[in-house]
């Protein structure tokens, strides 16, 4: 039997928020999909998409014909890991116990850390 740890790694970044509703809900459904596929998923959310860390603001993303971003989100807090930019949190007085339950804050180092591990795809949004 396969360990979690022997599944693909998948890193999602998305710089859109509400500013791009399409953009930013193709990188959640990605991260969704990849999670219910098995994959080990990291989504990082910065720039705007920093927003969507705070309880409440992913259901202010509404996109016709597309699964609710909170859902989305739901799905990835569930299995995966989801990180906003520290710098981006920082710009936008967003402090770490302003966020949803299970996101962290993290840099550049993590994020590079995560996509240069063996076996990873990264996907920017």
């Amino acid at each position: 039997m396969s360990d979690a740890r022997d599944q693909p790694s998948l890193v999602v970044k998305t710089t859109s928020g509400a500013d791009c509703p399409e953009a930013c809900n193709q990188a959640f459904t990605v991260a969704a999909a990849a999670v219910a596929a098995g994959a080990r998923v990291s989504l990082w959310l910065t720039g705007e998409a920093t927003w969507l860390a705070l309880p409440g603001r992913a259901g202010d993303v509404d996109l016709a014909h597309a699964t609710p971003l909170a859902d989305l989100l739901e799905v990835v807090l569930a299995e995966g890991q989801v990180t906003v930019c520290t710098q981006c949190a920082v710009r936008r007085g967003v402090e770490p116990s302003d966020l949803l339950p299970g996101v962290r804050v993290a840099g550049a180092p993590t994020f590079v850390e995560e996509t240069l591990r063996p076996g990873t795809q990264a996907l920017v949004y």
